[in-house]
């Protein structure tokens, strides 16, 4: 499935940039009342949606069955841009349950990642997948 690392990363990149607008309104208002919501976009966001897109295009077959592997993204991706949100609420408005959903449904597809790493390991996949080269222009 070759374009489920690009999932992962065009969803890394958008938290990248809504974090980084959001640090930079930050900074302007000298107001940092949100550096939870924003430091949690960037790391769940940004850092792990990113590298496990990385890892799925190192790994190819950890997307060999299809099912596992678009749900492991469907679960990570919405908890990613959910728990923010869940987290701003509940500094705002005092309402704690979408942060708290958001971390459950992020935890279950940090296990399920976790899970498939596991049993690729046990596969035998090898340790180190050396990057595909380009071929030269002509």
């Amino acid at each position: 499935m070759p374009r489920l690392p690009l999932l992962f990363l065009a969803s890394a990149a958008l938290c990248l940039v809504i974090g980084v607008g959001m640090g930079i309104a930050m900074g302007i208002a000298h107001d940092f009342h949100f550096a939870p919501v924003h430091a949690h976009l960037n790391l769940l966001g940004w850092t792990s949606l990113a590298l496990m897109g990385l890892t799925y295009r190192a790994w190819p077959e950890l997307a060999e069955r299809r099912v596992p592997a678009i749900a492991q993204y469907v679960l990570s991706a919405t908890a990613a841009f959910a728990f923010p949100f869940g987290i701003y609420l509940s500094i705002e408005h005092h309402q704690p349950g979408l942060a708290i959903g958001a971390a459950m449904v992020w935890m279950a597809g940090a296990l399920l990642f976790l899970a498939r790493l596991v049993l690729l390991m046990l596969r035998g996949a090898p340790a180190v997948r050396p990057a595909p080269m380009l071929a030269p222009a002509e």
